[in-house]
């Protein structure tokens, strides 16, 4: 009877809010941090073909965009890291989110100075602020709220970065591309007229950076003006045990062999996203603005199948599911090279379904039983981005030899590397795992 009236008078337990009181407006800031680093990334694929164009250069010089820009993640990596354990996470978020818009209103002078090396600047710029912004980001979504709803709040704010891309994207087609295939005889234009078209062309592509800016801005202020939170570190201090933090990363083949993989599958992403338009252009004789349009598209499928692909490991193993879409991208891409027309284009939209898993399940698996070397390997799966930086290049190259449809035998090759892994995770017990970080 006691216990039965206890029950009935005992407080209903409530359950844990998404966010903590009075923190909205951070989380909201934090979210558009998402954001915005994906509208820079993807506001700078499509301009590859933009630069070429401008600047009437090849496809290898042009991919020096994505060398720039993901080059700066990778010097970036360990810096952040360091600026973050010595001030904090909101000085590091400040650095990135400044940097960043440094070097998006660095866009202003670099479209009067009208060359491109000032624009590889400014996108350097650009991405050294994200990267800091990235790194910073993350622990700082934990520590907005309660502990039991930390995955779920990272989870929600990370869902706003493929929204970034898309917006990035759409930003291109609307406002950059549609100037740029405007149909001009250069040939026929004197030095002047040319200079003028040029100019006009680059106010077009600094008009979305400028508005990048202002937006980085105001995510500053705002998380400037309210408190910090106290940070619960998103990988925990732990005993090394008389291990190096290299020997134990070193020795743990899953994690080398992840940050290969993770090298690979950012190289392939970046591959593919960069050159659909030029791949488009020359299967379907198209212009620079259907092209943008249908890596508009190829980001919403990207999207759609990051919601999905997060429903569906909750029922299948993650790399199972990776094994299955890393095989269908490698299909996917060899049919785009022997295939260059309607068809061909379809199966390189459609790549992007099978990116959408990849990059947080080589992530999560590298990481595995990592124990306290887990953050400094999680800034090594950070600089494996400089994957994005180097294979189009190689991508670049071959399409300027050949065509855009044979150059998509290296994403091929990109994405044999992922369901490599894959399977080697599926095969490798998982005691094997723990055994080799005991040992190292």
């Amino acid at each position: 009877m006691t216990q039965t009236t206890e029950a009935l008078t005992a407080p209903t337990a409530t359950k844990p809010g998404l966010v903590g009181k009075g923190q909205w407006v951070l989380f909201v800031a934090l979210i558009l941090c998402f954001t915005a680093w994906g509208i820079a990334a993807d506001l700078t694929t499509p301009m590859v073909a933009g630069f070429k164009q401008i600047f009437d250069m090849s496809t290898f010089q042009a991919s020096l965009v994505q060398f720039a820009y993901f080059g700066a993640y990778f010097l970036l990596a360990l810096p952040a890291a360091f600026l973050n354990e010595r001030f904090g996470y909101k000085v590091g978020l400040l650095s990135g989110l400044l940097l960043a818009a440094i070097g998006a209103f660095a866009f202003y002078p670099a479209a009067h100075i009208m060359t491109f090396a000032a624009f590889l600047v400014a996108l350097f710029l650009i991405a050294a602020g994200c990267s800091i912004l990235e790194t910073s980001a993350n622990p700082y979504v934990l520590s907005l709220g309660p502990e039991e709803t930390a995955t779920r709040r990272l989870n929600f704010a990370q869902a706003f970065n493929p929204v970034g891309t898309n917006i990035g994207v759409l930003m291109a087609a609307l406002f950059i591309m549609p100037k740029l295939s405007e149909p001009v005889n250069r040939a026929n234009l004197s030095d002047a007229e040319a200079r003028t078209v040029r100019a006009g062309q680059l106010g077009a592509v600094m008009g979305p950076y400028l508005g990048l800016g202002f937006l980085l801005i105001a995510i500053a202020v705002s998380i400037a003006i309210n408190r910090a939170p106290k940070i619960v570190e998103e990988f925990p201090e732990g005993d090394l045990e008389g291990k190096s933090i290299p020997k134990i990363l070193l020795g743990n083949r899953r994690y080398v062999f992840g940050v290969v993989a993770q090298f690979f599958n950012i190289a392939g992403q970046v591959c593919t996203w960069t050159y659909i338009i030029q791949y488009v252009q020359q299967s379907l004789d198209g212009s620079l603005k259907l092209g943008a349009y249908l890596l508009q598209i190829s980001l919403i499928i990207f999207l759609v199948g990051r919601f999905l692909m997060t429903w569906l490991i909750g029922r299948v193993r993650a790399t199972k599911v990776m094994a299955v879409l890393a095989v269908a991208a490698v299909g996917l891409a060899l049919f785009a090279v022997v295939s260059p027309n309607a068809l061909g284009v379809a199966a390189v939209v459609a790549i992007s379904f099978c990116l959408s898993l990849m990059f947080p399940t080589i992530y999560g698996v590298a990481l595995q039983g990592l124990g306290p070397a887990t953050k400094f390997g999680a800034a090594g799966l950070v600089m494996a981005i400089v994957g994005g930086a180097i294979v189009p290049m190689i991508q670049g190259r071959i399409l300027d030899s050949t065509s855009a449809a044979v150059s998509f035998l290296v994403p091929a090759f990109c994405f044999a590397v992922v369901a490599a892994y894959a399977v080697y995770d599926l095969r490798t017990p998982q005691h094997q795992h723990t055994t080799e970080e005991a040992v190292a």
